[in-house]
């Protein structure tokens, strides 16, 4: 498995993500979130941000099942999904990921007939701290 390479700005999120904690980047001044991390706010213009937990739920927003020929490192997971999850806290907040059927399991451990545009999801961390979703209701 490829492992996330993180840069300055979003170096606080894969530090939470690794202790088991789902946090969005958001102003200081403003409140507002953002993702992907960024040094300055988009809304006002502040450099000001703090790091603010979620509860790690959202809905499927949209997916995709991605079939070979594939980089050689997922083509022997094909066919698998990749997800975009609206967070529920944080509708603005779209983060992308696979449905899985549990923390750690194999990107196609999950049927893609299983998958359903609106279906509720809770975020789950691999071992290396990887985020995952799973859904709320198997």
């Amino acid at each position: 498995m490829l492992t996330p390479i993180a840069d300055a700005d979003g170096a606080p999120f894969w530090g939470y993500a690794a202790q088991g904690e789902l946090r969005v980047q958001t102003c200081a001044d403003c409140a507002e979130p953002r993702f992907p991390p960024r040094p300055c706010c988009p809304h006002c213009q502040s450099f000001a941000a703090d790091w603010r937990p979620t509860s790690g739920r959202g809905r499927i927003w949209s997916y995709v099942v991605p079939h070979p020929p594939l980089l050689p490192d997922y083509a022997a997971q094909a066919p698998y999904n990749v997800i975009v999850v609206e967070l529920t806290d944080a509708p603005r907040i779209r983060l992308v990921g696979n449905l899985v059927r549990e923390a750690g399991a194999p990107l196609n451990s999950l049927p893609p007939a299983r998958i359903r545009i609106g279906a509720r999801v809770q975020v789950a961390f691999t071992a290396d701290g990887l985020p995952q979703w799973t859904l709320e209701r198997p």
